[in-house]
């Protein structure tokens, strides 16, 4: 399963605190970069996201837990949504009645039959 996990600062949060506590747990083996799928920080600093798989929430917790006096986390599950294609985004085929609804289709406001 993959997260969601977005995280900010808290106020007295320091960049070298984070440095360290990242090495920290590195060093203790509880990062499991194998894990991690992607890791965003939005510009300007003191927040970001990553994206992390596991298939048992304890293994997340037992990842982001050693950070919470550092940071706060807002963690969600997230589902892939399949069908996805060049700039002819298919943004749902099921949720419009068996048709296939793209970007450019909604701006047209018109919906596309499916083949078949």
């Amino acid at each position: 399963m993959l997260w969601y996990c977005k995280f900010k600062w808290h106020p007295q949060t320091t960049a070298e605190a984070l440095r360290r506590r990242i090495l920290e747990q590195d060093e203790a083996g509880t990062n499991h970069p194998e894990r991690v799928r992607g890791w965003y920080n939005l510009a300007g600093g003191g927040a970001g996201f990553m994206l992390i798989e596991t298939d048992e929430p304890r293994e997340l917790t037992d990842m982001l837990q050693p950070y919470m006096d550092l940071l706060s986390w807002d963690v969600h599950a997230v589902s892939e949504q399949g069908g996805i294609r060049g700039n002819d985004r298919i943004v749902s085929a099921q949720s419009c009645g068996g048709r296939w609804l793209t970007r450019s289709n909604m701006r047209l406001g018109r919906r596309v039959r499916v083949p078949g």
